[in-house]
């Protein structure tokens, strides 16, 4: 379904469209990684690891075209990835722009269905779009059996988004961030609200190298997270625990 939704766009828009297969270099890899630890991979102890390297083997192939051809390799991670981390250095973070990395996923998805229905004055609707829209938003990094998507294993993206907004541009603490959730998203448990909000700083916390070394990006917004040109955090930090504690005393978890 991915492949035949980007080679529909790719057709829509024009564009030149390619197909690396990397799954015997992913096994090669594996297989290397096996020999390593001296036992199989398996999907229950090395899911990580598992996930990352198909990312990653993609990056070498697009790369080399880039160079080849003197081209840019733009990057695809938007803001609310780079909030939590939900991407793979080396891998779908490899380019040497990032131009959507200032703006949010929930954004960014009304937008595309703007793009297929309405579109630009001058330039009109992309219909080829529907087959992306469609879509729940997914790594496709796991199993298809495992039914993976973004949201499953973070939290709806308008949650999250909201949560960021409160955390970092209104420098709320998790206690506070929960609160307003409570309010924006009546519809949610306060203990799932709770638990998200949880997760939302721990892997704000986790990955602000990441953060660190993702490619340039435009500030768009009134707000980004890039720290070269707006949101300090260190590397290094206590990860909100006291506050977290806050937080689970007060929901109850």
């Amino acid at each position: 379904m991915t492949r035949n939704a980007a080679k529909g766009l790719a057709d829509s828009l024009g564009a030149e469209f390619h197909e690396f297969d990397v799954d015997r270099i992913v096994q090669a890899y594996c297989a290397l990684a096996a020999a390593a630890v001296g036992r199989p991979l398996d999907w229950r102890t090395d899911d990580i690891a598992l996930q990352n390297i198909q990312a990653r083997a993609r990056a070498p192939g697009v790369w080399m075209l880039a160079n080849i051809r003197g081209a840019l390799l733009v990057s695809t991670s938007n803001r609310s990835e780079a909030a939590v981390g939900y991407a793979t250095m080396d891998g779908d973070t490899s380019g040497g722009l990032a131009p959507i990395a200032g703006i949010d996923k929930a954004y960014l998805r009304r937008w595309l269905i703007w793009l297929e229905h309405s579109g630009p004055e001058g330039i009109g609707s992309f219909p080829a779009l529907h087959a992306v829209n469609v879509q729940a938003p997914t790594a496709e990094l796991r199993p298809p059996a495992e039914h993976q998507t973004d949201e499953a294993d973070l939290m709806p993206y308008d949650v999250l988004d909201a949560a960021e907004r409160c955390a970092i541009r209104d420098k709320q603490t998790p206690l506070e961030t929960w609160q307003r959730l409570q309010v924006d998203f009546p519809t949610h448990s306060a203990r799932q609200l709770a638990l998200w909000t949880e997760r939302f700083f721990t892997l704000w916390s986790r990955n602000q190298w990441k953060r660190e070394r993702y490619a340039p990006s435009f500030h768009l917004d009134d707000e980004n997270l890039d720290p070269k040109t707006w949101c300090r955090f260190p590397i290094l930090s206590g990860g909100f625990a006291r506050e977290l504690a806050e937080l689970r005393a007060a929901a109850g978890l």
